[in-house]
């Protein structure tokens, strides 16, 4: 369903103007969660070792429920030294067969290194398979609320049935910000050393004087190069992703380019505060005939500087929703356009329960739901 929503016209803004080189690309603001700008960010993509990011969320949450530590050591297993170490012919740690590497050593190395061997100790670690940590990564998608991923393993090695999308990977990386604050700093590391072997960060946009702090850079040679990048400026932080480019080179200017792009040409305001209102949502057979839609936090735009002109901004449901309803539920988005054009959304989320109605309520509802169908 979709309702016109006028309200908030004076504070939102004009066309946006930006084209990419990227195949893929999304730049997300990092309070909000709301899309500054997007390219087919719902299209599947291989993911390539951006899917790491999705392994280190697992790690990351697997550390914070008391199950590893950063100091348990993991044993590296033939096939973990096959599939992913230094005769893989891909991004590797150089670990050694049937050593034991400490678990913040790992993470740093998938991290700095893309090591795809390190991904690999790391899920035969906690789930004793890959298989089976990627059952955990795919459970923890869902909780996050990625609608367009799936994944088979922690390394993003080509798998037909492992794909996410450039929206899932922004939202991977605001979560992982968000969430775990207290490992970001790994990501800014500016190289790694392991068996003697000196690697640089694959990012490299770090320490380029445009803010950039992380996350993680992929390639392979059908999906080209992409990256999940983020950078912060005063109290702004951005998340970009492109993805489908011909080259490291290409990434990294295609990457800057959004990014900068962000930062210079917009302007942040907060039309609704956190727990305020955006609209409400209509519910058949619930205790209440409808539900409030909030912003999860502030919902936040960014605008071209200096333009305050009107768009025009919808609210879009699958309605009418039927109870139960909970209190967090995903429901809704705010759309905002200029001239017909979509130039930025936010989710909306249930602000409150509701339950089923009583008998007369649903039977009520029921008939109004009929009479609507004849019209």
């Amino acid at each position: 369903m979709v309702i016109a929503f006028l309200a908030m016209a004076a504070s939102v803004s004009a066309q946006v103007d930006f084209d990419t080189k990227a195949r893929f690309a999304v730049l997300m603001d990092y309070e909000s969660g709301a899309i500054i700008f997007q390219k087919d960010a719902d299209l599947r993509l291989e993911p390539a070792s951006m899917t790491k990011l999705m392994t280190l969320a697992v790690v990351f949450n697997e550390i914070r429920a008391g199950r590893i530590s950063l100091d348990d050591t993991f044993f590296v297993s033939e096939n973990a030294w096959r599939t992913g170490g230094a005769t893989s012919g891909g991004s590797t740690m150089f670990a050694e067969l049937n050593s034991q590497i400490r678990v913040e050593d790992l993470v740093r190395s998938v991290i700095i290194q893309s090591g795809n061997d390190a991904a690999i100790v790391l899920a035969e670690g906690i789930a004793g398979s890959e298989a089976t940590f990627a059952s955990m990564m795919n459970e923890l998608a869902g909780t996050i609320g990625l609608d367009g991923s799936n994944f088979t393993n922690s390394t993003g090695l080509p798998d037909p049935d492992e794909y996410s999308t450039a929206r899932d990977l922004a939202e991977i990386g605001r979560y992982l910000i968000r969430e775990f604050p207290e490992y970001y700093h790994y990501f800014s590391e500016p190289e790694m050393e392991w068996n003697n072997i000196r690697q640089p960060n694959r990012n490299s946009l770090i320490d380029v004087g445009i803010g950039v702090d992380g996350l993680k850079t992929g390639h392979t040679n059908a999906a080209g190069y992409g990256s999940v990048i983020s950078t912060a400026q005063g109290d702004r932080r951005l998340i970009a992703v492109v993805h489908g480019l011909t080259s490291m080179r290409e990434r990294a200017e295609e990457g800057r380019k959004l990014l900068t792009w962000g930062q210079r040409a917009f302007e942040r305001i907060t039309p609704y505060a956190a727990g305020a209102v955006v609209g409400y949502a209509d519910v058949y057979g619930g205790e209440a005939s409808s539900v409030a839609m909030v912003g999860q936090g502030e919902i936040a735009l960014y605008l071209p500087r200096g333009s305050r002109q009107c768009l025009s901004a919808t609210l879009n449901y699958n309605g009418p929703l039927l109870p139960p309803v909970r209190q967090g539920d995903r429901i809704g988005e705010l759309r905002v356009f200029c001239n017909d054009q979509l130039v930025q959304s936010a989710p909306l989320y249930a602000a409150e329960d509701v339950r089923q109605g009583d008998l007369v309520r649903r039977a009520t509802d029921a008939l109004k739901q009929l009479a609507i169908g004849w019209l």
